[in-house]
């Protein structure tokens, strides 16, 4: 008879997250992520959306009790490397995840801070806000919000490279050991420039800004630095790593719908092969 090989346990990278019926973003972009980074995606819903390339037309919150089942079972039966967090669209979804979060103690949380739909949607109730800001910041391993998150998350404006250094170093006196803080919706025709700070300091990477419309972006990146955070990369590597990964597949993008919405090719480069 053939002798059987044990296969030892991959690593899995959970999302607790909204669904996008339109496959851009949100959980359908963190599991293309994860595929593309060599690592097991598993997935708890935390909303469901009815949207497309044109917009959202409707969001569907499930029960808590179902949420903290999904996030229960996953944790049950997989060595979970990272977690990340997208659309937690009320303070009830927050507080069962962040519950959840300290019942299992990851190693690693991303926390993605979806607040607006790139057609404008608000997707985060009033509040949400407070209970993002001290219930999950302080969980999180590093927070990735773009510009408009973080003017809502410090209720500021930002307009420049100082400020949004001032303003990263702020979003991490709230509770997040990091704070990587993008630069896309910076006006402006040069290069995009995000900006990590950490216990290190500040450190910035530059990349060529794309004539694109793009969705699905900040599910991407956060997913890609939680993938590379559960393979053992360092931080400041594993969010390098993301944002390259990210501007490769906005590179790769396309056009699946009638909208002018580019989505990213999340294969176009698989870093984790």
């Amino acid at each position: 008879m053939p002798r059987s090989v044990p296969i030892p346990q991959a690593i899995s990278v959970l999302t607790i997250a909204g669904s996008d019926s339109g496959g851009g973003a949100g959980i359908q972009a963190d599991l293309k992520t994860f595929a593309a980074h060599g690592v097991h995606g598993l997935s708890a819903l935390a909303a469901l959306t009815a949207q497309h390339t044109r917009g959202v037309t409707g969001v569907h919150v499930p029960p808590t009790g179902f949420l903290r089942a999904q996030i229960d079972a996953c944790f049950d039966d997989f060595r979970i490397g990272a977690v990340k967090l997208g659309m937690l669209a009320s303070a009830t979804v927050i507080e069962a995840v962040a519950g959840a979060l300290e019942r299992h103690r990851p190693p690693h949380v991303v926390l993605d801070p979806v607040m607006v739909a790139t057609s404008g949607a608000r997707l985060l109730e009033e509040d949400a806000l407070e209970a993002l800001r001290t219930r999950l910041l302080p969980l999180a391993t590093v927070l990735t919000p773009n510009l408009p998150e973080a003017e809502l998350l410090l209720g500021r404006e930002i307009g420049s490279l100082a400020a949004m250094a001032e303003a990263a170093s702020a979003l991490r006196a709230l509770g997040a050991p990091a704070v990587l803080l993008k630069g896309g919706h910076l006006p402006g025709t040069g290069d995009v420039v995000d900006i990590l700070v950490d216990a290190e300091g500040e450190r910035r990477t530059a990349h060529p800004r794309l004539a694109l419309d793009a969705h699905g972006t900040g599910c991407t990146l956060a997913s890609a630095v939680a993938a590379n955070l559960a393979r053992g990369l360092p931080l400041r590597e594993a969010c390098a790593a993301a944002v390259d990964y990210v501007h490769a597949a906005l590179r790769g993008g396309f056009r699946p719908g009638k909208g002018e919405v580019v989505v990213l090719d999340h294969f176009a480069v698989m870093p984790g092969r």
